[in-house]
């Protein structure tokens, strides 16, 4: 008997009855007869897609839908708009691209005129929606461009003049084509954004606006967000048309998968955090593993600090040259990088299936973050393992992360993590140097200043003895005395006991 969805929000059930109904004298049924309902596990078979989309989707390994794709997909099939709400790393990618390419196998794509788009908050998240396109048209004849920053515009501008089906794009680079005169949206039939809620926290509500208003009003809107704040809920209410509502229930707590622990710091030092992050790093069980940090400038020094120690580690984040991003990426997923160290933005809706450990150099400011962070391990049924520095300024986002996953993560302890009682300050990192006041710049037998590079490096190089007088100890200042000036001159008043030497110079 061939099974169909009821509903959106529940899952397909099989009803088989047994034995059939009993007849009175009347000739009518008595009471019907109980019929037993049957759950069996639903496949993409069940979910009216083509033969071609199938085979497709046979090849790349997949079987059973998750409840987002169960949901999602029939009513897209449909032509009705989807407000779809989910976490990342439920599958809401193939939510949508596998019906849109149900309903672009049909028809052809003109020039400068995409029939479907796809924005993405990311560069990372646009290339990764690509390669899920790529992946399930094997067997359909669909051209698609991909519009991020950081690339030339001429090999898209290209794509874009001979035709594109689906348009993948990041909004800033979707603008910048478009006010060129290279592209025109009014024939867009399908309209997909995804991660909506990053788009919101990344400033780009008012570029999609923009975009939003260049659409034809007659197309079918795939919106998809984990979380629905005011402003996500005012665009789905002006730009959506009576969209049905598909809701993947919130993780309460992260995957059984994954085992957690916090490794306690005596401080919050970066030096004291990046050596016991090496220490955590250096166990047997570690096989690779993407290191968070909550700012970009940290995601840049740690990377340094562990290439220093001989670890295989690269920096990922939204700074970085775009050909370089996406190196980093495909050369962590080879397996020729073992570290990738990076920032929440970056990381967002990557798709690594083979991730043994996670590290949280930084507690994430947002606690919802700390379940995604840990998410990119422990997935497609593998094990994995979280580890989160905690140090002791960390009381109230730990308490925060502990009430959302419901359960404290156990200790990790580490003999090569000893307190340390001082860490050494790094020039260009730690502290902002104290802008020294007027006069002139005095030469000095000291080495010039350090570089960010070389103070990383210093900073985590192992420790010499030192005197008990360092060189960030102020010295004492030589006081002019009667036999270097003859008579003391008065100080002018109005410095207290710095007194520029052009000054006492003129006095004397």
């Amino acid at each position: 008997m061939a099974g169909r969805v009821d509903s959106a929000r529940r899952p397909l059930m099989f009803r088989a009855t047994y034995g059939a109904p009993k007849r009175g004298a009347s000739g009518l049924a008595n009471a019907p007869v109980p019929q037993k309902i049957v759950q069996r596990r639903m496949t993409f078979n069940d979910l009216g897609l083509s033969p071609n989309l199938l085979s497709a989707i046979a090849d790349a390994g997949y079987d059973t839908p998750t409840p987002i794709q169960a949901g999602a997909i029939p009513i897209a099939l449909t032509g009705k708009d989807v407000l779809g709400i989910a976490q990342t790393g439920t599958g809401k990618t193939a939510s949508f691209t596998l019906p849109m390419i149900e309903r672009l196998s049909r028809g052809r794509a003109r020039a400068r005129m995409p029939r479907s788009l796809i924005l993405a908050p990311t560069r990372e998240l646009a290339a990764q929606v690509a390669e899920n396109f790529e992946t399930y048209t094997k067997n359909h004849k669909l051209s698609m461009a991909l519009l991020i920053g950081g690339v030339s515009f001429e090999p898209q501008k290209k794509i874009l003049d001979q035709g594109a089906d689906v348009l993948i794009a990041t909004p800033g680079r979707l603008l910048d084509h478009f006010e060129r005169g290279g592209l025109l949206l009014t024939g867009v039939e399908i309209l997909v954004i995804d991660e909506a809620d990053r788009m919101l926290d990344m400033g780009f509500i008012p570029d999609i606006e923009r975009i939003l208003k260049l659409l034809p009003p007659r197309r079918q809107t795939l919106f998809f967000s984990a979380t629905m704040p005011p402003e996500i809920q005012r665009l789905v209410d002006t730009f959506l048309r009576d969209p049905e509502r598909v809701e993947v229930a919130r993780p309460a707590q992260t995957a059984d998968t994954i085992t957690q622990y916090i490794l306690k710091t005596t401080d919050g030092q970066p030096k004291t955090k990046r050596a016991a992050l090496r220490a955590a790093i250096n166990r047997d069980s570690v096989k690779n593993g993407i290191i968070f940090c909550n700012r970009k400038r940290d995601v840049d020094i740690v990377a340094r600090s562990l290439q220093r120690h001989g670890l295989s580690a690269a920096p990922i984040h939204g700074d970085l040259d775009q050909a370089q991003r996406m190196k980093t990426l495909a050369e962590f997923k080879s397996g020729e990088l073992r570290l990738l160290v990076a920032s929440d933005v970056a990381a967002r809706g990557l798709d690594i299936p083979a991730v043994s450990h996670v590290f949280n150099v930084d507690i994430p400011r947002n606690a919802d973050d700390y379940v995604h962070r840990i998410g990119r391990t422990g997935r497609a049924g593998m094990t994995g393992e979280a580890v989160t520095l905690v140090t002791p300024e960390d009381k109230k986002a730990l308490a925060a992360v502990v009430k959302l996953i419901g359960r404290e993560p156990d200790s990790l302890e580490l003999d090569s993590v000893r307190p340390v009682e001082t860490a050494e300050e790094t020039p260009g990192e730690d502290k902002k140097p104290r802008a020294r006041r007027g006069g002139r710049k005095r030469t000095s037998t000291k080495t010039a200043p350090m570089s960010e590079d070389t103070a990383t490096a210093s900073a985590d190089a192992p420790v010499e003895p030192v005197s008990e007088v360092s060189e960030d100890t102020p010295k004492p200042r030589r006081r002019r005395s009667k036999k270097d000036s003859g008579d003391a001159a008065p100080a002018p008043r109005g410095f207290g006991d710095h007194v520029p030497e052009f000054l006492l110079r003129s006095a004397l």
